[in-house]
């Protein structure tokens, strides 16, 4: 028997087995595409039925998040209005519509959504989370500090606003309040990296070494997070251990082999610590590898070959880089 007789056979078992639960079937426990093809025969036989809609839409959204597919969004957006006409009364329905657009770029219309959704019920904590996080990730953080405070007066411990709230804060350079939200992150769930992250960051940006314990945490707890070894290579450069720092480059690299500002910070440690500019130069090389309009190795590269005696090959290096941009100074 083929392939394709399978799948029928397969798709018409899944659609009898449906059919005969019908509406006793729970759709979140259905594989995405199950539920989908579940839906699409209900809808057929109910196509005024706005849960169904509903449903189908929420479905599609996850689709498109899972995939990264901008259809799956269109189609869901078309069964959310369809839903509204049909039954406007519903907070859940504009809050999944506002996430549909927001997914595919449409700001205004994500916004417009979710304050419908809010005129319905001002305190809707999926509708209030909603916005904050559309407001979060536009950079609108006002308005996405007044959504997530309602979150957060509801349910105190809601891991998504305590993030966003901490974020916001560190990125309005408000430390103090960024780091008590990250550290009652840590305090509800030990395990969450992002927290450890943030508060390793904020810590190493003042050279403080209290940024190694979080950042180490962090590493613990996903030792492939390239930001997190960044943050570790940084704080040890920017306190002149260089071995440490060159550790930590090297751990990039292993991981992204075309990082070029891994390759341009070893360089400039082999040139600014040890004054090995042969090094330097085979570093910077490296990461003009990378990036071939990286106007600051190549002028660094100008620097090392002045050290090294040779002025008419730094010059050509600094006459590449001042044709990127780069405003140099020759000696």
């Amino acid at each position: 028997m083929n392939r394709s007789i399978h799948l029928l056979f397969a798709a018409t078992a899944i659609m009898l087995c449906l059919a005969a639960c019908n509406s006793n079937v729970d759709i979140d426990q259905l594989k995405p595409e199950d539920a989908i093809e579940y839906l699409d025969a209900q809808i057929k036989k109910h196509p005024n039925d706005a849960n169904l809609l509903y449903q189908r839409g929420k479905t599609l959204i996850q689709l498109g998040k899972e995939k990264n597919h901008t259809q799956y969004f269109k189609e869901a957006i078309h069964d959310l209005e369809a839903a509204i006409k049909i039954d406007d009364s519903r907070v859940e329905y504009y809050t999944a519509l506002g996430d549909a657009h927001f997914s595919i770029g449409n700001v205004g219309d994500s916004y417009s959504a979710l304050q419908k959704a809010l005129k319905l019920d001002e305190n809707n904590l999926e509708a209030c989370l909603k916005m904050g996080e559309i407001s979060f990730y536009s950079k609108d953080y006002d308005r996405a500090i007044e959504s997530l405070n309602k979150v957060t007066e509801q349910d105190n411990t809601n891991q998504t606003a305590l993030f966003m709230k901490g974020f916001i804060y560190k990125e309005n350079k408000d430390t103090a309040n960024a780091v008590f939200y990250f550290r009652k992150l840590i305090d509800l769930y030990p395990e969450y990296e992002p927290a450890y992250e943030e508060l390793g960051m904020l810590y190493a940006q003042f050279r403080n070494k209290l940024g190694l314990e979080y950042l180490n945490t962090a590493l613990t707890l996903q030792p492939d997070n390239t930001s997190v070894l960044w943050g570790l290579a940084q704080l040890y450069h920017d306190t002149e251990d260089a071995e440490k720092a060159n550790e930590y480059y090297v751990r990039i690299l292993e991981i992204d082999p075309n990082n070029q500002y891994a390759w341009f910070n070893r360089g400039r440690i082999e040139m600014e610590l040890y004054l090995d500019f042969e090094n330097a130069i085979d570093f910077f090389q490296k990461a003009i590898e990378c990036d071939q309009q990286f106007a600051e190795a190549y002028h660094n590269i100008g620097v090392c070959f002045e050290e090294l005696g040779n002025g008419a090959k730094a010059q050509e290096y600094y006459n590449q880089a001042k044709a990127l941009g780069y405003k140099t100074e020759t000696k």
